[in-house]
């Protein structure tokens, strides 16, 4: 039994190698990342839905009182803030 299953864990790193062979296989042929046209549609959805997270999170932080959940949303505006700036 002993045998079986240090053959059966052997053949699953050997698949878990191919699966990791595969995977920078895929990560190579894809194209690299798009330029950020202003103009281009999804990337001014994406920016509309930032702008509507950040209305959210400063509507939240008008009636948060508890100093945990006024951290954690100062934190969003901030990262919702320079997520924002890196598309325009």
């Amino acid at each position: 039994m002993a045998v079986e299953a240090a053959r059966g864990a052997s053949m699953a790193r050997g698949f878990e190698s191919k699966s990791v062979a595969d995977q920078q296989e895929s990560a190579q042929a894809t194209p690299g990342p798009r330029s950020l046209d202003p103009r281009d549609p999804a990337i001014l959805q994406k920016k509309r839905r930032l702008e509507l997270s950040r209305v959210d999170v400063l509507r939240q932080l008008e009636t948060a009182r508890a100093e945990g959940h006024l951290a954690t949303l100062k934190g969003a505006l901030a990262a919702l803030d320079r997520e924002l700036a890196s598309l325009d």
